[in-house]
């Protein structure tokens, strides 16, 4: 009895061996993740793909580099070309390519954390400050989508070597000082007054032409009045004037035709 008893603990502890070494030789890369593999503390160039891999424990180690995009918001105070001081607020997204992984991790580090603040924090405030640096105050207010593709193209630039794809780049929040708030403010005023006297000079033409074509028809309706009442009164003189005798028209051959004495 106690020799089998011996055995079963023989082969369970067997079991648990073999199944613990099986476990630590195999390793799981998940969807969104690239494994780069450290043999004896050195980095190997070539990376994993999701699934499962083996390694020869002791020896080889495998570390999973997150390879979803994610975001990161950064802060930051430029000078625009004019000289006014503009704070901004620039999120960015990003992720580590997968053929990226090994560099990174071995230049950098293997969290987002790492990235961020070695590379991508620093590129994002370089060029934003350059490109903020080339435009006035108020073209970083109506161009803000040329902005942003320049500022996205330079960081593109920047990351790319470290293995960082940026996907996209979005201008949060352009802040101005109170006196440059309140000059746009009222440069907007006199924009709006100009407008509106410009408005009530055109206004003031169409009503003084409106009133010129109107003493016009009232000057022509006049004057076909007075034409017609002229016409009236010579009409009214001619008839008072008139014996009621129809004219006596003279013929050829001295003859006269009387019309009084046809009419009778």
């Amino acid at each position: 009895m106690k020799k089998k008893f011996k055995w079963l603990v023989f082969i369970a502890i067997t079991l648990i061996l073999i199944i613990g070494f099986r476990v630590s030789c195999v390793r799981t890369v998940e969807g969104g993740e690239t494994g780069v593999k450290v043999r004896m503390g050195a980095v190997q160039e070539d990376v994993l793909t999701d699934g499962w891999h083996i390694r020869i424990p002791f020896i080889t180690n495998i570390v999973k580099i997150n390879n979803q995009v994610m975001r990161t918001d950064v802060d930051g105070e430029s000078a625009s070309k004019d000289l006014q001081t503009i704070k901004t607020t620039v999120s960015v997204n990003y992720r580590v390519k997968p053929e990226g992984a090994a560099y990174i991790y071995k230049n950098v580090g293997k969290d987002n954390e790492a990235w961020e603040n070695t590379v991508l924090r620093p590129a994002i405030q370089e060029a934003v400050k350059s490109v903020v640096a080339k435009s006035t105050a108020e073209e970083c207010i109506t161009n803000r989508q040329l902005l942003s593709s320049e500022m996205l193209k330079e960081i593109k630039d920047k990351v790319n070597t470290y293995g960082i794809e940026v996907t996209d780049l979005n201008i949060i929040n352009f802040d101005f000082s109170a006196e440059f708030n309140a000059a746009i403010e009222a440069k907007q005023t006199a924009q709006q007054n100009a407008l509106k006297a410009q408005q009530d000079l055109e206004r003031i033409k169409v009503e003084a032409q409106q009133k010129v074509e109107q003493a016009r028809a009232e000057a022509e309706a006049n004057k076909l009045k007075n034409a017609e009442i002229t016409d009236n009164t010579l009409k009214m003189k001619w008839i008072e004037k008139w014996d009621g005798k129809l004219p006596i028209v003279s013929g050829s051959d001295n003859n006269i035709l009387d019309v009084n004495s046809m009419l009778k």
